[in-house]
């Protein structure tokens, strides 16, 4: 059995350290998993970058193997089992969220990468109440950011009320936006991708849009004005001033759908969302159930992220890349065996 592991930690901010570290032991409701694949999200930045009194490993896009069950693990999670664990790293099935079902709300949720280790390793602990079942046709490479950018737009876009057939535009052509325009196509909107240059503009209608917008060159809320208003607005981008003055494209009583989380406030005009009965609003990513209909659904019409790999040892300069905004689109990290 092994002892040691490595892992990258964040030791102090923007820093990544190779490390070696005992082996660790589930607690009860826990689980041991050895790592096979870990996404490189944008939102890792917001782990490696803050200072903090104890290191911590990022990571939250994670799929492995479970190697050790800790006491009072639900049967269905067996050894051998391949899962994967988001962002929300398993509820508490006691705060009051969870007794109205509302997992991902639950107050005392883990939040993988940040309050807790993350998958920058070889091995990793992980609550029961987190883990998700990856389907046998999804190898694990591919699985990895569906947790968290695949979730996010999909989960965002399955309950927002749009219905096949209703304009949607996407906001963002990157890491999320790319998976978004995906299941958008495949969900039967009309998909229109705002984004900006001309780099991307064969990429985007090949993965699912019927218009690209390039904001370099065209206003977009002329043009999503001129279609007649988008039903459904999803903005992955963090730029707010932008997010906002997209807003003003909606069709009465659309919805203007968040998950870029900027720093900056949205500003949008209490008449304009009154006078046509318009709705703004954020969406977490999604609890285990929301993910395993995710990676189902993504199996099912064919979605799959575009990727580049580097392995663990490479983790500073994988993160680095990412950082740069050089990836098309995501980027993950594999475990040598």
């Amino acid at each position: 059995m092994k002892t040691m592991y490595k892992a990258f930690q964040a030791s102090r901010p923007g820093v990544l350290e190779l490390v070696e570290r005992q082996r660790p032991v589930p607690a009860s409701g826990e689980v041991l998993l050895e790592v096979e694949a870990c996404g490189i999200c944008g939102a890792d930045a917001a782990d490696i970058n803050v200072a903090r009194d104890v290191p911590r490993v990022p990571g939250h896009e994670v799929v492995g193997r479970i190697i050790e069950l800790g006491a009072n693990v639900p049967a269905m999670w067996k050894l051998g089992s391949r899962v994967g664990v988001g962002r929300l790293g398993g509820h508490c099935n006691e705060c009051g969220m969870c007794r109205q079902g509302m997992f991902q709300l639950c107050r005392n949720q883990q939040s993988v990468g940040s309050n807790c280790d993350g998958g920058y390793a070889e091995m990793m602990l992980a609550r029961a109440t987190g883990l998700v079942a990856i389907p046998e046709a999804l190898n694990s490479v591919d699985a990895a950011p569906l947790l968290c950018a695949g979730l996010a737009t999909f989960n965002a876009m399955r309950k927002s009320g749009a219905l096949a057939g209703d304009l949607v535009a996407i906001q963002g052509i990157g890491g999320l936006g790319h998976l978004a325009l995906q299941y958008a196509r495949k969900m039967g909107f009309k998909v229109v991708a705002v984004g900006r240059g001309d780099d991307i503009a064969e990429e985007v209608k090949v993965l699912g849009a019927h218009r690209y917008i390039n904001t370099n060159m065209e206003d977009p809320v002329q043009v999503l004005q001129a279609m007649g208003g988008a039903q459904l607005i999803l903005t992955t981008i963090t730029d707010s001033a932008a997010a906002s003055k997209l807003a003003t494209a909606l069709a009465p009583q659309g919805k203007f759908l968040v998950v870029g989380v900027g720093r900056e406030p949205l500003t949008l005009s209490p008449g304009f969302l009154v006078s046509g009965e318009r709705v703004v609003k954020g969406s977490i990513t999604g609890t285990p159930f929301d993910s395993e209909r995710t990676l189902d659904f993504s199996v099912l019409a064919d979605v799959r992220p575009l990727i580049e790999t580097m392995p663990l040892e490479d983790a500073p300069a994988a993160f680095d890349r990412m950082a740069s905004g050089q990836v098309k689109f995501r980027m993950v990290l594999t475990m040598g065996r």
